[in-house]
């Protein structure tokens, strides 16, 4: 036998509030990435107005305020304090560094390496064209154990002098 007990506009809204919070909250212990918990800050300021007899239009303005003051005032700190681990590694130092290949760079049959500060890293030219053994380059970016370069100078042939 159902349950006859009416609700008026008042008790819906607690209810909605009630839900959205159980909501967010829920979200946020699943992420854990500090992404919805203003808004369940916010939709508990509103189910205590609901509570105290709030009008509705009060209910949402203290959800959207009180969420988005929490979200400006309490994600920067929360966030600096979050990602103080993060440390560059040693790989990192040697984009923007100049290196010199060793072998032809070919992105289409997937070849090609280069010497950067005494390590040999495999190389892709950044633009698909093809890199000859000996030409000087920059390092742009890392993925993976691949360098990607584009060249910087001419290629040196051992058998040509220097002009100083």
């Amino acid at each position: 036998m159902p349950l006859d007990i009416p609700l008026d506009a008042g008790s819906m809204m607690q209810i909605m509030w009630l839900v959205l919070l159980i909501v967010f909250a829920a979200s946020e212990a699943v992420t854990v990435g500090l992404t919805s918990i203003w808004f369940a800050a916010g939709a508990l300021a509103a189910l205590v107005a609901a509570l105290l007899g709030g009008a509705v239009w009060i209910q949402i303005t203290l959800f959207l305020a009180v969420s988005l003051l929490c979200l400006a005032a309490v994600r920067p700190l929360a966030k600096k304090h979050l990602n103080s681990k993060v440390e560059p590694t040693n790989a990192d130092r040697v984009i923007g560094a100049q290196a010199q290949v060793t072998e032809d760079i070919d992105n289409i049959r997937g070849r090609g390496a280069v010497v950067v500060r005494g390590m040999t890293w495999s190389a892709r030219s950044q633009d698909g064209s093809a890199i000859p053994a000996g030409t000087m380059v920059r390092v742009l970016r890392i993925e993976g154990v691949k360098v990607f370069v584009e060249p910087t100078a001419a290629p040196v042939s051992a058998g040509e002098p220097n002009n100083w």
